[in-house]
């Protein structure tokens, strides 16, 4: 089963390097306005996972700047994911509220709708 899974994690990597989606294009005040709100997130995430893939291409197509955490290769970030957020499940979106409280986003279609409503 891990064999498996690191082979359709290497095809998973392999198309979305070969496809990477082009960003979109703003003007540069917007762009700065939206780079201040996006500072305030950070997607936990594993490489090869088809779910993060998922939301990266979105982060990527919308030309936003989020923190990207893995929660495998790094120890820090995989205690802080079981931690603070609860579980251990990615894609995750830490999000840091302007009142100090933070969310946890799981769920790789509810992060993308946030991101799309809320930035």
């Amino acid at each position: 089963m891990q064999l498996i899974r690191k082979i359709l994690g290497a095809v998973i990597l392999f198309l979305d390097r070969l496809f990477r989606p082009k960003p979109v294009s703003r003007p540069l005040e917007q762009q700065r306005a939206l780079d201040a709100r996006a500072s305030k997130l950070a997607l936990y995430q594993y490489e090869a996972c088809p779910f993060c893939v998922k939301v990266r291409r979105h982060i990527e197509r919308q030309a936003l700047k989020i923190e990207l955490r893995d929660a495998l290769g790094n120890p820090v970030h995989a205690r802080e994911l079981v931690e603070q957020g609860g579980q251990k499940q990615v894609p995750c979106l830490r999000i840091q509220k302007d009142d100090g409280s933070t969310q946890w986003l799981y769920e790789s279609s509810d992060i993308i709708a946030y991101l799309d409503t809320s930035l």
